[in-house]
């Protein structure tokens, strides 16, 4: 979860020629599958991308994207509208960390394993495939998604080995066998 300090703000008003002061608050934000679920509804197009999750978005969907993101009750909707780029900034960073400290050789972003788009509801997919309890849909995504992808390789068959390996295993194996036994074969 991300906790934020929002600072009391003063802010020219079009309308009236006056200017305003938006009040402050803490806001309290966790990057979660239900954050995302949200803004899809909202927005009709997958979160993910190819692309830094940020980066391909109107200053309005990342806003909204914050607001999905919100945990804390009743904020002024003026509030996001003032966040300041560094505010944005610390938002992406935490959006950006891995939340884990699992690594994979081959990371995949922003498709599946065949090349699908990876929307909310394929991961919903994924936690129902995997009986995953639905109250992890309000972990930071990027810890949901390596579950699901050590899922994933847990739940998937032993590789083959090609026949040189085979091979080579079996002559170790003789190997050893020789020099335990005192044997020549």
């Amino acid at each position: 979860m991300l906790q934020m300090i929002i600072p009391d703000k003063e802010v020219f008003n079009e309308k009236t020629e006056e200017f305003e002061i938006i009040k402050g608050c803490k806001l309290e934000m966790e990057h979660s599958l239900l954050s995302i679920s949200k803004w899809e509804s909202k927005w009709n197009k997958p979160f993910f991308s190819n692309k830094s999750i940020l980066q391909e978005k109107t200053k309005k969907e990342i806003l909204d994207y914050i607001r999905c993101m919100t945990l804390t009750k009743n904020v002024d909707s003026n509030v996001y509208n003032t966040l300041t780029n560094n505010e944005i900034k610390k938002i992406e960073q935490y959006i950006s960390a891995p939340m884990t400290a699992t690594t994979f050789s081959n990371e995949r972003k922003g498709k599946g394993g065949n090349g699908e788009t990876i929307t909310s509801e394929l991961i919903y997919y994924w936690m129902i495939a995997f009986n995953i309890p639905q109250e992890y849909q309000k972990w930071h995504i990027n810890r949901l998604l390596t579950l699901i992808r050590i899922c994933e390789i847990k739940n998937a068959p032993p590789k083959k080995m090609s026949r040189s390996e085979i091979m080579s295993r079996n002559r170790a194996l003789n190997e050893a066998r020789k020099s335990k036994y005192h044997t020549r074969g």
